[in-house]
Order: C-alpha cells, then sequence, then structure tokens
C-alpha cells in the first residue's frame, strides 16, 4: 500500500500519486560482467518508455541503472537480443544501440529510419541484424569494425507490418518473416541491399510467416505459422525451394526473442529463477541445486493507466499496463490498494453493484465484486473475483467501448479485431442468464470497428465507428459512421456517413430529449438528434481547447448526478451547457490531462501518465 498522501496543486486541482509505482522488463538476460561474475541485464519501461538498462549483481542484488543514450518518446523495446560476443542490442524510437556489460557501458548507438525492431539476429560473422516496424527497415552492425549500415525500409505495404522472425543463412543473407495482413518472407542481399519477396501475391494469406536459422547452414521458413499443407522452404543465398512437410528442426541457437525475452542460463550452469520487479527480488539456483536470493533497487515512474471509474464501494479503480495491475484508490481513506490483475483493462465500466472490465489481448470480459473477497482470475474458476465471463476474439481483440446497459442486464463490449484483421464486431453479455451474442462486423459496418456507444430511447443502440483495423491491419474504408441498431433484433436501423472524412468517434454521451453529445477525431464536437437522426449543432473544438483526452478506452465524457456533462480535454476540465449546446472550460490543469474519467463525491478523477489526479468541482 502507498504511503503517499494527496498534495494540494492549487485552483482546484490535488494530486493522489502513483497508480502503480513499478516498472516492467522489455527483455531479461543472464550473463556476467566484465569480472566474470553472474549478472542480469533487462530494459526497463515505465509510462516513459524503454528509460533504461538495469544490471544486477546476482548474488548480492547490488544493482546499477545506465540510462538509454537517445531519446524514449513513449517508444520502448520489442526484441533484444544478447550476441556470442557478450553484448546485448536493442532497437527502438528509430535508434540502434549496444550494451557491454563488461564495460559496464553502452558502447554504441545509431539513429535509423523509423520506427523499432521487432526482429533480430546474429550472422556467422558476428553481425548483429534486426528488422523494424512498421515499414521493413532493416539494418547491419558489425561489432568487430563498428561499421553500421542502415539499409531503409526494403519492402512496403500500406499496413504496418511485424517482423517477429528474423534469420540469416551461412552465406550472409537475411531473411525475415512479415505479418499479419498478409504473410511473406523477404530475402536480403546483405551486400546490395536487394529485397526479394518469396511469396507471389496469390499465395499470400491473412497470418504471419516464419523463418529460422538451422545447425546446417541454412534457413528454413513457412509460409503461414502454425504449418500449412504448403510445407516446408528452403533458402540459401538468397534462392529458396519448397521441400514440404517432412523436415526436421535443428535451430541454431540464438539469444534472441520479442519483449518477452527470458534467458536464464548464466555461463557457470547456475539458471535466472527469478527477476520480480515487483517485489525487487532476483533468485538464482547453483548448479547443485541451491537457490540464493538476494533483493534489489532501481527507479521507476510508475506503469501507464488505461482509465478509471467509480466502483459500487466509492472507491476510484482501473488498471495499469506493463506491468498489467489492478488499483483502486480509496479518496475518504487516501490510500491505495494494488494487485496484479488478468492482463490489459482496456475499458472499464460500473453498472449498479459490480465492476465491469473489458480487456486486450482476446477481447475479453470480467465481473468484480467490491464486495467479496479478491480471488485472482481463472478462465475456469467461477469463484474468481474479478469472474472471467467471456472472450470473442478476433471479432474483438483490443476493446474500446465497454457499455454496462442502464437496463441493468445488458453488456456491450466493442473494438477492434484481432492482429491483421479489419472490421470489429460487438460482444452482447446477458448479465442475469449468462448468454452471449457475438455480431460480426459484417453484420453491423463492413471494414470497420465500434468506437462508442450510447443507450437511446425506445430500446436502441447509437454506435460511433472507427476506420481503424486491428493491430497491424490494413484500414479500407475511408470515412468513419453512426448507426442506431435495435437491441432486440441486433439489426441496424439506420446508418449514415454524417462528417466526411472523419476517422473514429472518439466518444459519445447520452443527454436529455433524445440528444447525444459526441467528438469526432478528438477535435470535433457536435450534438445528434436521435429522434430525428440529425446533427443539431458542431463546432471544431481544437482551437479554442485543444484536443479531448485519449486512450484505448478514451471515457472523454463525465456525467455529473445531476445529468451534467462534462468533458476532459488535455489542457483541462470544461462542461457542456445543454441548453446552448456551448462548451465552457471551467479549468485549465496544471498538467496534461490523460485517461479518463469518472466524477466522486464533487471531484473530477483522470489519469496523467502514471499519476492520478482530481478536480474539485465548484472551487
Amino acid at each position: 500500500m502507498s504511503e503517499f498522501k494527496t498534495e494540494d496543486l492549487g485552483h482546484g486541482f490535488q494530486h493522489h500519486g502513483v497508480a502503480s509505482p513499478i516498472s516492467n522488463h522489455r527483455g531479461t538476460v543472464a550473463t556476467v560482467d566484465g569480472e566474470g561474475r553472474n549478472v542480469v541485464l533487462l530494459w526497463l519501461f515505465d509510462h516513459r518508455g524503454g528509460y533504461a538498462l538495469l544490471m544486477i549483481d546476482a548474488e548480492t542484488g547490488e544493482s546499477e541503472e545506465f540510462p538509454m543514450p537517445f531519446p524514449q518518446k513513449g517508444d520502448c523495446p520489442f526484441t533484444s537480443i544478447l550476441s556470442s560476443r557478450n553484448r546485448f542490442y536493442t532497437h527502438f524510437n528509430e535508434y540502434f544501440t549496444e550494451f557491454d556489460p563488461e564495460k559496464r557501458s553502452f558502447t554504441f548507438s545509431e539513429q535509423t529510419v523509423p520506427r523499432m525492431a521487432m526482429g533480430m539476429t546474429e550472422d556467422d560473422d558476428g553481425g548483429i541484424w534486426a528488422v523494424s516496424y512498421p515499414d521493413s527497415g532493416v539494418m547491419r552492425y558489425d561489432p568487430e569494425s563498428g561499421q553500421f549500415r542502415d539499409f531503409g525500409h526494403v519492402y512496403k505495404q500500406n499496413w504496418p507490418q511485424y517482423q517477429r522472425h528474423v534469420a540469416a543463412d551461412d552465406a550472409g543473407w537475411l531473411y525475415f518473416a512479415v505479418g499479419s495482413t498478409a504473410c511473406q518472407i523477404i530475402a536480403v542481399d546483405p551486400d546490395s541491399g536487394e529485397a526479394r519477396p518469396v511469396l507471389a501475391e496469390e499465395e499470400r494469406r491473412q497470418g504471419s510467416s516464419y523463418v529460422y536459422r538451422d545447425l546446417d547452414g541454412k534457413v528454413y521458413g513457412l509460409a503461414v505459422s502454425p504449418a500449412t499443407d504448403d510445407g516446408w522452404y528452403r533458402f540459401h543465398r538468397g534462392e529458396w525451394q519448397k521441400i514440404g512437410a517432412d523436415h526436421q528442426k535443428r535451430e541454431k541457437p540464438i539469444i534472441t526473442e520479442s519483449q518477452s525475452l527470458f534467458h536464464t542460463a548464466f555461463p557457470d550452469g547456475s539458471t535466472l529463477k527469478r527477476c520480480d520487479l515487483v517485489d525487487g527480488v532476483v533468485a538464482v539456483e547453483d548448479p547443485a541445486g541451491a537457490v540464493r536470493q538476494a533483493t534489489f533497487q532501481y527507479t521507476s515512474e510508475g506503469a501507464h493507466l488505461m482509465g478509471l471509474a467509480t466502483a459500487p464501494d466509492g472507491t476510484i479503480c482501473g488498471g495499469t499496463a506493463f506491468p498489467m495491475r489492478f488499483f483502486s484508490y480509496h479518496p475518504r481513506r487516501d490510500e491505495w490498494t494494488n494487485r496484479a490483475c488478468y492482463i490489459q483493462w482496456n475499458t472499464v465500466a460500473c453498472g449498479g453493484d459490480r465492476f465491469f472490465v473489458g480487456g486486450y489481448t482476446g477481447g475479453f470480459l470480467l465481473e468484480w465484486d467490491p464486495a467479496r473477497e479478491w480471488v485472482a482470475t481463472e478462465k475456469d474458476n467461477p469463484e474468481s473475483n474479478p469472474r472471467f465471463l467471456t472472450q470473442c476474439a478476433p471479432t474483438i481483440n483490443r476493446p474500446h467501448m465497454l457499455l454496462a446497459h442502464p437496463d441493468g442486464e445488458t453488456l456491450v463490449l466493442a473494438g477492434t479485431p484481432g492482429y491483421g484483421y479489419t472490421g470489429g464486431g460487438l460482444l452482447f453479455w446477458n448479465r442475469k442468464t449468462g448468454e452471449e451474442t457475438v455480431l460480426e462486423h459484417s453484420d453491423l459496418i463492413p471494414e470497420q470497428s465500434t468506437m462508442s456507444l450510447v443507450p437511446l430511447p425506445g430500446g436502441k443502440l447509437l454506435g460511433g465507428t472507427t476506420v481503424a483495423p486491428g493491430t497491424g491491419g490494413e484500414q479500407k474504408a475511408t470515412a468513419a459512421e453512426l448507426y442506431v441498431m435495435d437491441e432486440s433484433s441486433k439489426q441496424l436501423d439506420w446508418r449514415s456517413v454524417v462528417f466526411s472524412g472523419v476517422s473514429e468517434y472518439t466518444d459519445m454521451c447520452p443527454g436529455p430529449d433524445g440528444l447525444v453529445y459526441g467528438f469526432t477525431d478528438r477535435k470535433r464536437f457536435f450534438v445528434f438528434d436521435s429522434r430525428q437522426r440529425q446533427v443539431v449543432h458542431e463546432e471544431e473544438t481544437e482551437g479554442e481547447f485543444g484536443v479531448t483526452t485519449y486512450q484505448q478506452g478514451p471515457r472523454v465524457f463525465i456525467r455529473g448526478p445531476g445529468g451534467e456533462i462534462y468533458v476532459l480535454f488535455v489542457k483541462g476540465i470544461a462542461r457542456v451547457d445543454v441548453d446552448t449546446h456551448g462548451i465552457e472550460m471551467l479549468a485549465e490543469s496544471p498538467l496534461p490531462v490523460g485517461p479518463g474519467g469518472d466524477i466522486l463525491d464533487g471531484r473530477i478523477y483522470f489519469a496523467s501518465g502514471s499519476h492520478l489526479y482530481s478536480y474539485g468541482l465548484g472551487t
């Protein structure tokens, strides 16, 4: 429990502290330093991005932080590699970097084309290769000569590419796999930088390809992983051939992976059993089986908040990401609770005496009863609290909206689909019966996803879409739409491109007399008459108020107990006049207003980075 006490910032604003004062690793390896001592290296990540390399003495727990030698700008490692020369590499925010644990310092850093590597490998000459998201930037560093070569973007698509698997053959040719909208394998000539796509366009399917380096010096791959009937490809010197399904892998050991890299083998045969950033504990098992544990320290500004809402027990609750944690702030006691939670809480909502969560990945739905003891969520344990209800990926993988319907029975989850897909659906969950209904995007607005939802009189729903695809997907629609759905039949009564050129309906809020208030693209305010199905007021707000706050579940609007409607802009707290539809800035915030947002006991609560703040209405 945090001992931080609320501080008054003046002008009605208060600072309540950091929700999850913990960092997350983005790659961890066991190795040795220049004196041959066992050390642990890990990339530290908090709400600022990947901010430092942490080096821990595995025996004593003595630790040292090395700030990244370039700006982070919120970015962080998505892959890293420990080379055969005992150097640790990563690439993000357009910078390739090398850390040498023997010299206890960063020994190389170079700016490249955007943006961050998704896959890395080491060739037979000791060269370190990286391939970057979103446009397949290729780079190679020779640690012997110090020569660095940025090949630039070698393969363009109209969607962001993930290159999770990278391999080099014994002739120095590079091969990398592409996903997720359409699979592909690229061969790169190490001399000219020429990139050769392997799969013809008609052979490409949704999903990701796969490659690996074999002990025989060649690279092998699959058009789509997991394997299909196409079987294996063999690659060497830039040429390839299909060899069928009868292939036995003999993978060359290379210490690299995604951001989940956790290499546990020390050179002396000891094993890293635990390296816990929550409790600051490192544990090592020696070759004889004895385990030694030590504590370590590091600095952190905390994990970023995904969003928050008032819970039925009079607390402010939500989730943080990296690490994935639940937080609860009790304003009357000025006390915090922080726990591990089930994956990433994208969207949160209160309904009666329950608190609900829509999460990523998997498009899952949780129900939490604050009156009962917390029991860590397990899918198959109905006694869990929060209880796992269901999930609906790939129809919804990354939720953006969770509606706890005022009927007290219905939950509606909306969001974008799985990796590489375009068009997300809706999940309807009956709280009384446990029955669920899943609608696909083709049942709604094809090739779009629902971003915002509002209940309307007469058993209708108003939905606002986004043209954004699932992560790594291809945008196919050009303009977001509004639609009206009949809740009983789940059929659309009406749909329209109300505003041309709009990418998303960021958030919407019900008002009096069938009116709905909303924002498009964070900068256009509108009032929609749901009975007449027409816009009765609109204005561009960016010039005067700036853009609205944002997160994967935005919660831009906050409704007061008397029907008041408040808006969270990055620059401050505003109120909507429901008679004139005018917007009034109540107070400019002393810090950027981040993820929304709810009201409790006359105070509006919001996040900024890893911190929780509030503003007192009427101050």
